[in-house]
């Protein structure tokens, strides 16, 4: 496995690599402090790519100024361990510098999609991620590029973006691993302390609620959310409920009557960390 720091280097590691035969290429896009997400995602890339990159780059420009940059987990040796454990052909671990080098001045939105739900809470957010992923697709030229559902609304984002873009790759959306409570893996998880982390199970268990509701033909979507709620004001009274939203799949907007499809997204802060949860419900086999 080959350690790029610069531009140029993962450029060439690339380009031996199509001049060697490979075909596919693979990019997964991290933060680092890699878990079994995130093994899951370079999984995939390497079952269906010849030559996975993984890019582990703490993103400034998504962060806001009260947000966690300073302190988000940066442990590189166990991520590089990790990566070759998994069959990663190459790991791109650039400075800030290398990325957003002195005069950087632009900047991608996609408006829309970004509005509602973490957009609405993390104002300048998605510019950030848009940005530094839309780079990173330059940069590598993947054919294909890896990330989790449970970001939903980021993969939205980012397949609008490709879209809209006529940029030249696939997006593959994988299934969000979770622990055996069921709470959703994330890099965040760490910072929890006991009791937090004993409540954290709660945002899954409110969105099998959710889907319970709706399977059982509740249809009002206000309904639903009141009901989710409830649960975690209960279940997770350390955690602060920044949103509980329906949308629509593909456009994200809010939904009053359930009726086809939808996405139950939530997130909760709490004292030491902001987490946020996702579920598709599919409605075919629904009352």
């Amino acid at each position: 496995m080959k350690v790029a720091k610069t531009i140029d280097e993962i450029r060439r590691l690339v380009a031996d690599a199509r001049v060697g035969g490979a075909g596919l290429v693979g990019l997964v896009p991290t933060m680092g402090a890699l878990h079994e997400g995130h093994f899951s995602l370079i999984d995939a890339a390497a079952g269906e790519c010849d030559f996975v990159v993984v890019s582990i780059f703490v993103n400034p420009t998504q962060f806001a100024p009260n947000e966690d940059f300073s302190s988000y987990p940066r442990p590189v040796e166990n991520d590089l361990s990790g990566c070759e454990s998994h069959g990663v052909d190459a790991v791109f671990a650039p400075s800030a510098g290398e990325m957003y080098p002195d005069g950087f001045a632009a900047t991608i939105s996609v408006s829309g999609l970004t509005e509602s739900m973490e957009g609405r809470h993390r104002p300048g957010h998605f510019d950030g991620v848009c940005t530094v992923v839309a780079k990173l697709f330059n940069i590598v030229g993947p054919d294909v590029a890896y990330f989790g559902a449970k970001d939903y609304q980021q993969s939205a984002v980012i397949r609008k973006m490709v879209a809209d873009l006529d940029m030249p790759l696939r997006i593959a959306v994988c299934l969000t691993i979770r622990e055996a409570d069921g709470l959703a893996m994330s890099s965040r998880n760490a910072y929890l302390d006991d009791a937090e982390r004993t409540q954290a199970p709660a945002l899954y268990e409110s969105l099998c609620l959710a889907e319970r509701l709706i399977r059982e033909g509740e249809r009002t979507a206000a309904r639903v959310i009141e009901s989710v709620q409830s649960l975690l004001g209960e279940k997770a009274p350390l955690g602060e409920v920044d949103y509980v939203a329906i949308v629509d799949p593909d456009s994200l907007a809010a939904v009053e009557e359930i009726e086809g499809d939808v996405v139950i997204a939530l997130a909760v802060k709490f004292p030491s960390a902001r987490l946020i949860d996702n579920m598709f419900v599919e409605m075919k086999n629904a009352k």
